[in-house]
């Protein structure tokens, strides 16, 4: 069986590869001088670094403290299985919650907590943040007021709909309990008395006790998680610095709308259901391109550095899928307080 996933996952890697550009980016990379290298580098840890400094964070605010390390790793591994999905946000969460209860050593209500808080919040900060950009480019003349405003109601509708299912979470646990309630016996474990090991109270009815470390964590650690959300945005604009980098690598200074238009238009194509986006953010790069008029040219090469880097984060993802996979000899306790 476990070898049968992983022959499953080098064969879907092996083919994400062989649809990169692999020519092109061979052709890029004489582009790039020194401190081109160690500018592009540079941009690329901090938004790694941002991304799981806010898990972090949220595990804090959700008394579930956990190392830097393992959240990487976790972090890393989780994205490498989801950029092999069809949709490449998500896929990776069931076995980052299996990593967080075997090597963190969490309590499986509190690991469900803490990553569904971060993908929540990922996610959420995404459309927010893309449905701002959509209504920028709706207040100019790039583009039909009315192609933006059907994409703008979609990404509010589908905010809406995020924000409502937090408050049915928080304010009405028992209802969506009685909804979902197949589901919901799931979650009880053997004992009601059992010990939690991070708190030290009786445990509860997993459901119960996941929606009361949500509740604790808002009441009691706000500052935490406004921190966390700062982060979000924080991590967005290293992706703007990014695109304008590689853009400046190129030769190209694109106004700061005509950046919105590029980042918005491949954003949107990550969201159709295709492993890693293959296709689409290229018909994305190659369409913005040509609407603004910029050289072809350029864009197949945005598209051959962008690519890079995708290849090489994958192949640290896949690293770090491996070393989930190796035997535990004896490891040090990974998490920190």
């Amino acid at each position: 069986m476990t070898l049968g996933l992983w022959l499953l996952a080098l064969a879907l890697a092996g083919w994400t590869l062989r649809q990169m550009p692999l020519n092109n980016m061979a052709t890029q990379l004489g582009l790039l001088s020194w401190d081109n290298w160690l500018l592009w580098s540079l941009v690329n840890v901090v938004i790694l670094y941002l991304a799981v400094k806010r898990w972090q964070l949220l595990g804090q605010a959700l008394r579930t403290p956990l190392s830097l390390p393992l959240l990487f790793r976790l972090r890393q591994a989780g994205s490498a299985v989801s950029f092999l999905t069809p949709g490449p946000h998500f896929g990776g969460e069931p076995l980052q919650l299996y990593w967080l209860k075997r090597d963190g050593g969490t309590p499986l209500h509190r690991a469900v907590a803490v990553l569904g808080l971060d993908r929540f919040m990922e996610t959420g900060t995404n459309i927010a943040v893309l449905l701002a950009g959509v209504l920028i480019l709706a207040g100019t003349a790039i583009l039909p007021v009315q192609d933006w405003l059907q994409v703008s109601a979609t990404l509010a509708g589908v905010l809406g709909v995020m924000l409502v299912a937090v408050v049915l979470i928080l304010r009405h646990p028992e209802w969506l309990a009685n909804r979902f309630r197949p589901l919901a016996r799931r979650w009880r474990t053997r004992s009601e008395n059992v010990p939690d090991e991070t708190s030290g109270e009786p445990e509860k009815s997993g459901w119960q006790a996941l929606v009361d470390v949500l509740r604790g964590g808002l009441a009691r650690h706000r500052p935490r998680l406004w921190l966390a959300l700062l982060l979000s945005l924080v991590g967005w604009g290293a992706l703007l610095l990014e695109l304008v980098v590689l853009l400046r690598f190129l030769g190209l200074s694109p106004s700061p709308t005509e950046v919105i238009l590029i980042m918005v238009g491949m954003r949107l194509a990550m969201l159709l259901p295709v492993p890693g986006g293959i296709g689409t953010i290229e018909a994305s790069l190659l369409w913005s391109f040509q609407f603004l008029g910029l050289p072809v040219s350029a864009a197949v090469g945005l598209i051959a550095l962008m690519r890079l880097r995708d290849a090489l984060v994958l192949l640290i993802g896949l690293g770090c899928l491996w070393s989930f996979h190796q035997p535990r000899l004896q490891r040090a306790p990974l998490s920190s307080e």
